[in-house]
């Protein structure tokens, strides 16, 4: 047998037996001594596994409080790819915190556990680090100041008053908001927070607020049921109760690539007989399904309603006269 399948022989053996001495794990798993003394450091430094040796006993078992309830997991062979982007992602979220912030002490063992348990598949953690990247794209940078006081006030149940900085508007103004829930989407973190400057909720991205400060007077509690309705129906960031959908026919060629994408948990799909796609989404706000859209160029095309596909023509045309001058010059 493997290595990954003896852990998983040794883990099972002090789960039954509670005791096993040294002899009957070399019976049982027919190696070397040099190997198994190997095997059990390993489970012991890499996988954080609870492995003492019992001397009144005479043989080896799980620390006390491991012994009716798994409180560790031993790997397979390789992660799905979401436990690796999972995995990674933490890292990476980690590399780039300051050592001085409120985690900054509890980093370096939560980095040694993350470089565990990546390196307990057949590579190394080094190996799986350089073998797979994730990309930031469009992340734009936080204050950690002010992060670190949004997660306060959020876990504490307490008011913000932030200065926001509304890039859509250009505006900056001052507001005391309840804060509900961070939010990470597409490389940034936003606040989904009820405002009482305008008496509703919104959500703030987080690398807008210019300044932060946790208020004494307890937040208001606004029900998952109701974010959901008002911030989660639409697409991409942008709240609203009023939904339309948007229906979207994409070329056969382009076909391949979005058939396989989620843009919306309530889409619609179908392949019509000319090998076109067809793909219609509920949203409140136009803004960023007007981008994803551009991002096709000519291989798609808006179907419906009226009033997104004349956003998408104006834009268009907007955009060919921008070019035109820029060649008439």
């Amino acid at each position: 047998m493997d290595r990954t399948e003896r852990f998983y022989k040794i883990e099972r053996m002090l789960r039954e037996q509670r005791v096993v001495t040294f002899a009957t794990l070399l019976a049982r798993l027919e190696i070397s001594p040099a190997t198994l003394k190997r095997d059990l450091e390993y489970m012991r430094s890499r996988l954080q596994a609870p492995i003492v040796f019992d001397r009144s006993a005479g043989g080896y078992t799980l620390a006390p409080s491991q012994t009716t309830e798994a409180r560790f997991e031993l790997p397979g062979l390789w992660f799905s790819p979401a436990e690796i982007h999972a995995l990674l992602t933490l890292q990476h979220l980690i590399s780039h915190l300051r050592t001085g912030s409120l985690v900054g002490p509890h980093l370096e063992a939560l980095t040694r556990r993350l470089s565990a348990v990546l390196g307990s598949t057949e590579a190394s953690v080094d190996e799986v680090r350089r073998r797979v990247r994730i990309l930031d794209i469009g992340a734009r940078d936080i204050a950690l100041d002010h992060f670190e006081r949004v997660g306060s006030a959020l876990l504490r149940r307490r008011r913000l008053r932030i200065a926001y900085f509304a890039r859509g508007r250009g505006e900056s103004s001052e507001r005391d908001i309840s804060p509900q829930r961070l939010v990470h989407y597409r490389d940034n973190w936003y606040l989904d927070a009820y405002c009482h400057l305008r008496d509703d909720l919104r959500s703030f991205a987080v690398d807008a607020i210019r300044s932060a400060e946790m208020l004494p007077t307890e937040a208001l509690d606004i029900a998952d049921a109701e974010l959901d309705a008002r911030l989660g129906n639409g697409y991409g960031i942008f709240s609203g109760e009023a939904l339309a959908w948007a229906q979207l026919k994409f070329s056969p060629v382009r076909a391949r690539w979005v058939a396989t994408e989620q843009w919306h948990p309530r889409q619609r799909t179908r392949f019509e007989p000319d090998g076109t796609f067809i793909l219609e989404l509920p949203y409140s706000d136009s803004r960023e399904l007007v981008m994803d859209i551009l991002r096709h160029g000519a291989e798609v095309e808006v179907l419906a309603p009226d009033e997104l596909r004349d956003e998408v023509r104006r834009t268009v045309a907007a955009m060919h006269d921008r070019y035109q001058d820029a060649g008439a010059t």
